[in-house]
């Protein structure tokens, strides 16, 4: 994408931010307005460029920059938003609270957000500081405390005398995915029925009805045991012209009607999804690209006239000519904001001098990718298990996916390395089970849907799962025998029914022991380096049919 070098006055830097005022009549018969609306979502603490040069909030403000000056020179006007998760994944935010990447957001200037459910991961405190430190509205209208809504849940922004609702959304599985001492006397009421009670009274205040949601985009509707996305809302509700979507993770673009193009390569054109005159658009994840979609209203039409996902400096490899590989731009590079930079390098540098500390090393890489650990047996998933079984004496252990953040690259290891795969604070768990209350609990887990942060990862005990109940299942070498005791371990989450799994905390073997699971990582890393990769492999110890 082409994007002019021009520089915006003052005075139309102004104008462009300044379009929330109260709504006013509606927009004028037969004349045509342009409204570009830019989006992102998942940010997950990537305020700073990775070690590739890849996203980060500087880029991204440049890059924002350029296209609300195309805009605004092209008569036309744009909204920011994003729909969230700015917190959880990379510790230098992490340790800070995310206070770098809200602030970055402010000076990006959005317009609006998403409430996500990683916004819960820490005490309402934290979020309630973090809410009073940006200008920008958090938007959910389904999430009640004490009976009342505890954010707004719309805002309409008068454009011109265009009036453009937004409403926010947030996934119901919050209360299952963060730690219910969090989210007391808050309910997450359901998506569907909310948005049917609000759609029509923002219909009543608004020419142009958007869903800035966290909730997900399943393709085809195909939302196993997670709670309904953005496609099943869209089908079940009518009157949302656009879904600004986060959650899942994923480029929202189409290969056909209900079919994902699994195989998008960045800067490659990208058709959003469509369901019930709804269009669906989400930006994959960690800012790694900025989306955009051209709109034009003239007298009651809402139109898409163009949409692409902007790489914010992604990179692949290339090898040249002498066989070696190196790292590409798929498209132009774009330049840092030194504003920005000035606003984040401190927050950066104290970050680094906290994390970079070498514990240990590994010899091969000990894989924890979401898409992997979340769909098959992982061996990071396998090392967080038996350096848990290790501190608490266990007989196994099980690890929910989503609890498994990042991989462990081959080389030297540190501290910076563990809070990136564990990022949440959890305590471990454990609690000591006969042979039938394992296979119970064994059971229930098994049945977590693939692709999702519930989808179960084992360590210390040899399974055979078939059509999802377990049919086989071995601990320290021998059958499960209902007559005997076992130590499990978990974390904490889990321990709580996190995820939907089974409810620990009531029984009466329920030992929360305090100890924290990266802290245990990083004490069984220091103690067992140099880590040997092939030593976690999951080889066929559990086998899905």
């Amino acid at each position: 994408m082409h994007l002019i070098k021009s520089t915006l006055t003052l005075a139309a830097v102004l104008a462009l931010w300044g379009c929330a005022n109260t709504p006013g009549a509606g927009p004028q018969k037969d004349k045509t307005y342009y409204l570009t609306i830019l989006h992102t979502n998942d940010h997950h603490g990537r305020f700073w460029k990775n070690g590739d040069g890849e996203y980060g909030m500087a880029a991204r403000k440049t890059l924002i920059d350029q296209i609300r000056g195309e805009v605004s020179l092209a008569g036309g006007h744009t909204l920011l938003l994003d729909g969230g998760d700015v917190n959880t994944g990379v510790p230098e935010s992490d340790l800070q609270d995310a206070v770098p990447d809200f602030k970055g957001m402010d000076l990006l200037r959005y317009d609006a957000m998403a409430v996500g459910n990683h916004e819960f991961d820490k005490p309402l405190s934290v979020l309630r500081s973090q809410r009073a430190m940006v200008q920008f509205p958090m938007l959910a209208a389904n999430i009640y405390e004490g009976g009342k809504r505890m954010f707004e849940p719309y805002k309409v922004f008068d454009i011109d005398g265009l009036r453009v609702g937004v409403m926010g959304l947030t996934t119901e599985d919050t209360r299952k995915m963060v730690s219910p001492e969090n989210i007391k006397g808050i309910e997450f009421r359901n998506v569907i029925a909310e948005a049917r009670q609000v759609v029509p009274e923002l219909r009543g205040k608004a020419d142009i009805v958007i869903a800035a949601t966290h909730m997900g985009h399943y393709e085809n509707g195909n939302h196993g045991t997670q709670s309904e996305g953005d496609v099943e809302m869209a089908r079940a509700v009518k009157g949302i012209d656009l879904i600004v979507g986060g959650h899942t993770q994923n480029p929202v673009c189409m290969k056909a009607e209900n079919v994902v193009d699994k195989a998008y390569v960045p800067g490659a054109d990208c058709k959003p999804d469509r369901q019930n005159g709804a269009w669906i658009v989400q930006a994959h994840e960690w800012g790694k690209y900025v989306g955009r979609a051209d709109f034009e209203y003239r007298n009651g039409e809402f139109k898409l006239v163009k949409y692409a996902l902007i790489p914010v400096n992604l990179m692949k490899s290339v090898k040249g000519a002498d066989g070696k590989s190196s790292k590409v731009p798929y498209t132009e590079l774009i330049a840092e904001d030194k504003d920005m930079l000035a606003l984040l390098k401190p927050y950066q540098d104290f970050g680094q001098q906290k994390l970079l500390v070498e514990i240990g090393s590994t010899d091969g890489k000990l894989e924890g990718d979401r898409a992997v650990v979340r769909s098959k047996p992982a061996s990071m998933a396998v090392l967080i298990g038996q350096a848990m079984m290790d501190k608490t004496k266990a007989d196994f252990a099980v690890v929910n996916a989503g609890g498994v953040r990042d991989s462990f690259a081959p080389g030297k290891l540190t501290y910076k390395d563990v809070l990136k795969v564990q990022p949440f604070g959890n305590t471990t768990v454990t609690v000591d089970l006969s042979g039938k209350e394992v296979m119970d609990y064994l059971n229930a887990v098994a049945k977590m849907s693939v692709g999702s942060g519930a989808f179960a990862q084992f360590a210390g005990i040899r399974l055979v799962i078939t059509g999802g109940n377990v049919t086989s299942a071995t601990i320290n070498g021998a059958p499960l025998d209902n007559n005997k005791t076992y130590r499990m371990v978990v974390n904490k989450f889990s321990a709580e029914g996190g995820d939907g799994y089974p409810k620990l905390t009531d029984h009466k073997s329920y030992v929360d022991t305090g100890y924290v699971d990266a802290d245990v990582l990083r004490a069984y890393v220091s103690a067992k380096s140099p880590l040997k990769a092939a030593d976690y492999e999951p080889g066929d110890a559990v086998v899905r049919r």
